[in-house]
């Protein structure tokens, strides 16, 4: 079993090869990742555009309820007062959602962690831990 025999080859030709398949293993990972990430971006991008088309369509759904409404109330009541009604409920609804909002964000601002704080804290763990 001499080391330089035709038939085996030498501990730097195996290393060589192995560098050299570890690279071809690596780069065909990273392209296979190209093309499924490349995919994935196809279909999201189709899924996120049906969905903006939906939320369109929803949308104008909605404006045309509202005007529903205004006719409806304007069967009763002149034009103008049935339009003042629902363009009053409107407003008292996106007064309440803005409040809803305002509450929900302060109370975020209060949770939010000081990594300073944790930071020392961590610290403090790891010297009580050495000293222990």
């Amino acid at each position: 079993m001499a080391s330089g025999s035709p038939l085996q080859p030498t501990i730097g030709e195996l290393v060589a090869r192995l560098s050299q398949q570890l690279t071809a293993l690596v780069r065909g990972e990273v392209d296979l990742l190209k093309a499924q990430v490349a995919a994935k971006g196809k279909a999201m991008g189709l899924g996120v555009g049906l969905f903006v088309g939906a939320g369109l369509f929803g949308f104008l759904a909605l404006l045309v309820l509202l005007a529903a409404a205004v006719l409806g109330i304007a069967t009763v009541l002149p034009a103008w007062v049935a339009a003042l009604i629902v363009a009053g409920a409107l407003l008292l609804l996106a007064g309440v959602l803005a409040l809803v909002g305002k509450k929900s964000l302060e109370a975020a601002k209060k949770v939010t962690p000081d990594p300073v704080t944790h930071l020392k804290q961590d610290i403090e763990i790891v010297k009580d831990g050495f000293t222990s």
